[in-house]
């Protein structure tokens, strides 16, 4: 359980450090993001950016395990 923590604490720490670099790369502003903004209040629910980093997320994982 160790391990896992480590991992994920590990994945965090990237993915934070990486985020301009995802920035750029166009995620978090895909077609099917949900986006509403109505006055004073605003909801953002990153729907295909969540599909494609779990699929990334998914590959990779499948690929140190075999």
């Amino acid at each position: 359980m160790a391990k896992w923590l480590i991992t994920f604490g590990i994945l965090l720490v990237a993915a934070g450090l990486l985020w301009p670099l995802i920035v750029r790369l166009g995620l978090g502003h895909l077609p099917g993001d949900i986006r509403i903004q109505r006055k004073g209040f605003s909801f953002y629910f990153p729907l295909t950016t969540s599909v494609i980093i779990s699929l990334l997320l998914s590959l990779i994982l499948w690929i140190f395990r075999r």
